[in-house]
């Protein structure tokens, strides 16, 4: 993502074979790759329109709404197998994050089928986890982690946890990883799902990291290894004294 243009881009990890993917009008948001590497989904918002959720192939297109009945569609993310979508319904207020709406959705891409999650009115931020059995979510208040079976159709809390944000699984599927940037003391910090151990893993105090719309994204590159998005700009303060003509 260009900053602070909101316009989504496509290149190679070196900054090779750049492609932008969509243009000013659109301001596009947290996107994310699919399985296989074709599409991308994302967030986008145009001029006096709520965020809404797009995918476009990866080497170049037109962006496809994903839900063009819903009033709103944040932060999506794809099931293992590429074929349907997971995200959030419900529209967005400042500063509190849920408003009103049906909560969490699945969309089966080929279909257009449309399924609520069963007690995910008040939730948002789903993530599929990589052998597809479960749902990870937050609550509205961001105070907890839950977790979604498809076994049981029952929803666990995963403990008492900080103040949560950008939760990632890790790619075995073992732990779920999260930000807890808003709190006294700033780390990255996973839980275990076999037994919901928290552990520590990264101190966060002290990193200067940009802040944008949604907060200081977090995530995981392929080796499990922590990304965040630093604040390299300058501020310089002047004092001048002026005298009139």
């Amino acid at each position: 993502m260009s900053v602070p243009e909101g316009i989504l881009w496509r290149s190679k990890i070196d900054g090779t074979q750049r492609l932008q993917l969509t243009e000013s009008s659109l301001h596009a948001a947290l996107p994310r790759w699919s399985p296989d590497g074709k599409q991308i989904v994302f967030m986008g918002q145009a001029q006096a329109r709520n965020w809404r959720a797009y995918v476009i192939a990866s080497d170049g297109g037109v962006p496809r709404d994903l839900v063009p009945s819903a009033q709103a569609g944040f932060d999506p993310s794809w099931s293992p197998d590429g074929k349907s979508v997971v995200l959030t319904l419900n529209e967005a207020g400042n500063p509190g994050f849920l408003i009103s709406g049906p909560g969490i959705a699945l969309v089966d891409l080929q279909s257009g089928k449309i399924s609520l999650l069963p007690g995910a009115a008040q939730l948002f931020s789903p993530r599929w986890s990589p052998d597809g059995r479960y749902i990870a979510a937050l609550t509205g208040d961001s105070s907890k982690v839950v977790l979604f079976d498809f076994t049981t159709r029952q929803w666990t809390d995963l403990g008492p946890m900080t103040v949560a944000g950008y939760q990632t699984w890790s790619h075995n599927g073992q732990y779920l990883y999260f930000d807890s940037s808003l709190n006294d003391d700033p780390a990255f910090v996973r839980v275990r799902i076999s037994d919901h151990k928290l552990e520590r893993v990264a101190s966060l105090k002290g990193v200067r990291r940009f802040s944008g719309q949604f907060g200081s994204w977090s995530g995981l590159a392929p080796d499990d290894s922590l990304l965040l998005v630093r604040d390299t700009s300058s501020q310089e303060i002047y004092a001048l004294d002026w005298q009139a003509p």
